[in-house]
């Protein structure tokens, strides 16, 4: 299944969260983390301006608390507006 998000939007993969310890040995559960703000783009919306500075396979860093989850064949999305979208990681 694909998805094309409208206008000025982009699917994003959130990167995964890592289960991790405290520095005590204390494992720190998922509920307990923040949200990840960076994740790689899967698809970009029919918006001109917003084709021409994000690509698919970009990785992006985004606003806190932003975008609508949606679940698709077991994979976890985010539909992310272009004003949420802070930076592109450039490597």
């Amino acid at each position: 299944m694909q998805i094309k998000p409208f206008e000025d939007r982009v699917l994003v993969e959130p990167e995964e969260i890592t289960e991790s310890k405290s520095e005590g040995g204390i494992i720190i559960p998922d509920t307990a983390k923040e949200k990840p703000r960076k994740g790689k783009v899967v698809e970009v919306g029919t918006d001109e301006d917003l084709a021409k500075n994000i690509k698919v396979g970009d990785t992006i860093i985004y606003a806190k608390f932003t975008g609508d989850e949606i679940e698709v064949e077991n994979k976890n999305y985010l539909i992310v507006s272009k004003s949420d979208i802070l930076a592109v990681i450039i490597s």
